[in-house]
């Protein structure tokens, strides 16, 4: 019974995360509720690890110019990231989402992430890839060691409390509900039946714009 009712306690926070946007670039919403923390949570640093797929990245670069006007703060690992690579040739991202209080809950944390779908080999039947985001992982960082011993355990991250600290902290991690397991991201595919036509049209286009450019270059260029 005892073990019952600590696990009914440390399954208060919850965490849900959804989609924005449509086709290939996205924004990555993550909400965190937390229930074991309490009305104390304010003076926490909460932050939600979550592993990416390879149908789906994180452009570093879009990453560190958001960082750079405080408007998202995460750590990529790794932090070099293939950003040309299709999907049968990526590896899967571990993010850690910095996030931020809700001004509507006092309990409550907020991030987003803009992510991308990465291009998919061609399907034989569908016009869409399923890319699936499993629940993520949410980590606190208390200074005055609050937590309770029975619902957070030391959690092995090598990252700082905040994206302004230099040296890494001691995070927690917490059982939690999702309120789905899964999140199921569609990316449009091109369909095997359609190669030849494809190979055609781009050989045209290829050619087409190859002729103007040379045209150009003959009618405008100066030659000595």
């Amino acid at each position: 019974c005892a073990i019952l009712d600590v696990q009914a306690a440390c399954q208060d926070t919850s965490v849900t995360q959804e989609l924005l946007k449509e086709g290939f670039h996205r924004d990555l919403l993550v909400k965190v509720e937390l229930g074991v923390v309490g009305e104390d949570a304010r003076g926490c640093a909460v932050a939600a690890r979550t592993r990416l797929p390879p149908g789906i990245y994180v452009d570093p670069y879009e990453l560190a110019s958001l960082q750079q006007h405080n408007l998202t703060k995460a750590v990529l690992i790794p932090d070099v990231i293939d950003v040309e690579a299709p999907e049968y040739l990526a590896t899967d991202l571990l993010v850690l989402l910095y996030m931020e209080p809700d001004p509507r809950c006092s309990r409550c944390f907020r991030a987003a992430l803009p992510v991308h779908g990465r291009y998919h080999r061609p399907a034989e039947d569908s016009e869409e890839a399923l890319v699936v985001l499993k629940s993520p992982e949410v980590l606190v960082c208390c200074c005055d060691n609050r937590l309770s011993a029975e619902c957070w355990k030391p959690a092995e991250v090598a990252a700082p409390c905040s994206g302004k600290t230099v040296g890494p902290c001691q995070w927690y991690s917490v059982m939690h509900k999702p309120a789905y397991e899964e999140l199921i991201l569609q990316v449009p595919v091109g369909l095997r039946q359609h190669s030849s036509l494809v190979c055609v049209v781009t050989l045209l286009a290829t050619v087409l714009c190859s002729s103007l450019i040379l045209a150009a270059v003959c009618k405008y260029g100066h030659f000595s």
